[in-house]
């Protein structure tokens, strides 16, 4: 479905914008700063919170924190300014999978919606009619909503390495070649879905092949260059038959995606615990509870979103190949031979939507991290049945999405919150994505205000007994000449004590 901007808007996103910052007034944003300086012999400024990632998670955090009073938040990604997020890169769906009404990074402000910037865009009948937003529209709103909250983004910015450097965080940047080292008092990690590892296609694949041969569905494809050839995809989730899509319409001859279950996914079972209780109170949950709603959603899946079903099947060239999973992959002198349990198929590239693998060496921010940090291996044993290798591997975090460490020395990890793909089991599936953002970005923000608040637990008293802003208009003699008034002899017309 496509939409155009209403000929006759009832105002303009820059009209929206100050009627959003007008409601955010009203309802008392922002707070006063209440964090004391920290002061260092060589004079080094120390961030509040720097946030490593400006998606919509990065942002959304950012936002929140100005709100409670944090007013020195930095803001760092390796992307290049309107390019934060997947949104214009590797996402290559047309719409989210959320459903729209799902959205929950507005603090309940209207002006601040993704529903009120889309009317506003596109006019209230075009809301009404969409089925669900936009891939591309999300974005600009998400650049949109930054822009409210006056976020300034550092663009271009690689985090090589989070450490402790006395009773800070350092956080060591490499930008266009140029290595710097920002200090901070609390980090967040808002580094999406693949920031417990990283994107890697099976290794029957990469040995297999020259690089030239494959993708990783998500990384930078040239469809173009598909054009004409015989491509196959492995996987049955978004990503596969979004890019089958793509390399479809670009030119290429056909398109087989192959999967290794007889049966797509019909249902969806993670809207069953996108529930206010369960997003909202999922860390209360015991061990053996979330450890086995995260083994149960790793067996049955998601279904492809129904547009993109829906719009590969109806594509000349398309073929859906379920219970075909590749048991080998190797390259013959003119095609790409991929043997299966019901015979070789044959191909010229290859796409391989397979997800991400977990490894937290993999990701450079984590270098001084990822061996300190209590895994969930360490901390559950499951019973024969139930264990997952797997999901052994990722942090088990504490209840506002902090580094646990291994070692109780290791004080400083507690600073280091994982707010992204590390928080599957000890925060839910959902926590970190679009229709988890209303519960668990202000479980987050109490985190870390509580972080904040505790390093500065000695100075409370002395700035109680410092603080000097009256309330009672009156000047510093008012009780003497209260006591004046009271000496004199009283009369008709001095009868109180008004002074």
């Amino acid at each position: 479905m496509t939409f155009s901007p209403a000929d006759v808007p009832r105002m303009t996103v820059d009209d929206l914008k100050q009627a959003a910052r007008a409601d955010l007034a009203a309802l008392g944003y922002p707070n006063p700063p209440w964090i004391a300086d920290l002061q260092r012999p060589d004079a080094i400024e120390i961030a509040d919170v720097i946030i490593v990632g400006a998606g919509q998670s990065g942002i959304t955090i950012a936002a929140a924190l100005k709100w409670d009073g944090v007013s020195n938040v930095r803001v760092l990604d390796s992307a290049a300014p309107g390019a934060e997020g997947p949104w214009l890169t590797f996402a290559r769906m047309e719409e989210l999978r959320t459903p729209k009404t799902q959205v929950g990074n507005e603090f309940n402000v209207v002006n601040l919606s993704v529903r009120r910037w889309f009317e506003t865009v596109y006019g209230r009948h075009a809301w009404e009619e969409l089925p669900r937003i936009p891939r591309k529209d999300w974005k600009a709103y998400l650049d949109w909503y930054a822009e409210v909250f006056e976020i300034a983004i550092t663009n271009h910015c690689e985090v090589v390495d989070v450490a402790p450097e006395g009773d800070v965080i350092a956080v060591t940047t490499n930008v266009r070649g140029v290595v710097e080292k920002s200090l901070a008092r609390a980090v967040v990690l808002a580094t999406g879905y693949d920031g417990a590892g990283a994107w890697r296609v099976p290794g029957f694949v990469s040995e297999g092949l020259p690089p030239n041969r494959f993708n990783h569905t998500n990384g930078p494809i040239d469809f173009e260059a598909l054009k004409g050839l015989r491509v196959g995809v492995l996987g049955h989730g978004a990503s596969a038959f979004d890019n089958a899509i793509k390399a479809l319409e670009a030119g290429a001859a056909s398109v087989d995606l192959c999967f290794r279950r007889e049966k797509l996914p019909r249902t969806n079972p993670h809207r069953a615990i996108e529930t206010p209780g369960m997003m909202t109170h999922y860390p209360d949950l015991s061990d053996s509870t979330r450890w086995n709603i995260s083994r149960f959603f790793r067996s049955v899946d998601q279904p492809p979103p129904v547009r993109s079903f829906e719009t590969a099947m109806g594509l000349a060239g398309f073929r859906l190949r379920p219970a075909t999973p590749w048991l080998a992959v190797s390259e013959q002198a003119d095609a790409i031979r991929v043997d299966t349990p019901d015979g070789i198929l044959e191909f010229d590239h290859l796409l391989l939507a397979t997800g991400m693998q977990i490894d937290l060496a993999a990701r450079p921010e984590l270098t001084s991290i990822h061996d300190k940090v209590a895994l969930w291996g360490e901390r559950y044993t499951p019973e024969d049945a139930d264990k997952d290798a797997r999901l052994a591997q990722l942090p088990y975090l504490d209840a506002f999405y902090g580094f646990v460490p291994k070692d109780a020395a290791d004080t400083w990890l507690s600073r280091v919150f994982a707010f992204n793909s590390s928080s599957f089991i000890s925060h839910g599936p959902h926590s970190t994505s679009i229709s988890g953002h209303k519960h668990g970005v202000p479980r987050l923000v109490r985190g870390v205000l509580r972080r904040l608040l505790l390093d500065q637990e000695e100075t409370i008293l002395p700035a109680l007994a410092a603080y000097a802003s009256p309330d009672l208009p009156v000047s510093d003699d008012f009780e003497d000449r209260v006591a004046t008034a009271n000496s004199r002899p009283a009369s008709a017309d001095q009868s109180d004590n008004r002074v």
